[in-house]
């Protein structure tokens, strides 16, 4: 595993169909381009751009916020458990070289923060458009075009 090939993905732990099939999709464009997926490793965002990277044969790793690692969602390959809560959103943000945003809350727009201040490109799907640094993608094409792209400099 190449650590600079690691690539944040933050989203919500509920989230609705249509971007958990934005984030599945995701995943294996994102595995089909040899980038490893970081995220908190629950539900809904994390579950659905896992899944997506497994099945692309990629590697999946979760930043827990609990201790348990049986509890995270059946596709992250690579478990740490962190018994952190929402303080693990920091880790979560900086472990990849880039971040993509799927909607998400409060605890997204945290990890964004925390990428944007350590210098981390970030692109969204849906909203967060509007923070400065975060540059707006159309779909998961789009977002693994501008993390490539973002690798490559």
């Amino acid at each position: 595993m190449d650590p600079a090939r690691l690539v944040s993905v933050i989203g919500g732990h509920s989230a609705e169909p249509e971007e958990e099939a934005a984030a599945r999709k995701l995943g294996r464009l994102l595995a089909s381009r040899g980038f490893v997926v970081v995220c908190g490793g629950m539900g809904g965002i994390m579950s659905a751009v896992c899944r997506g990277a497994v099945e692309g044969g990629g590697l999946t790793v979760g930043i827990l916020p609990v201790e348990d690692p049986s509890l995270a969602n059946p596709w992250v390959k690579v478990r740490i458990p962190t018994g952190m809560g929402s303080a693990r959103n920091r880790l979560v943000a900086l472990a990849g070289g880039a971040l993509v945003a799927v909607g998400g809350r409060y605890g997204t727009l945290s990890e964004i923060a925390f990428a944007l201040d350590a210098g981390r490109p970030v692109c969204s799907l849906g909203g967060w458009d509007s923070i400065p640094g975060v540059v707006a993608v159309k779909g998961p094409e789009e977002a693994v075009d501008f993390i490539s792209k973002s690798f490559e400099g």
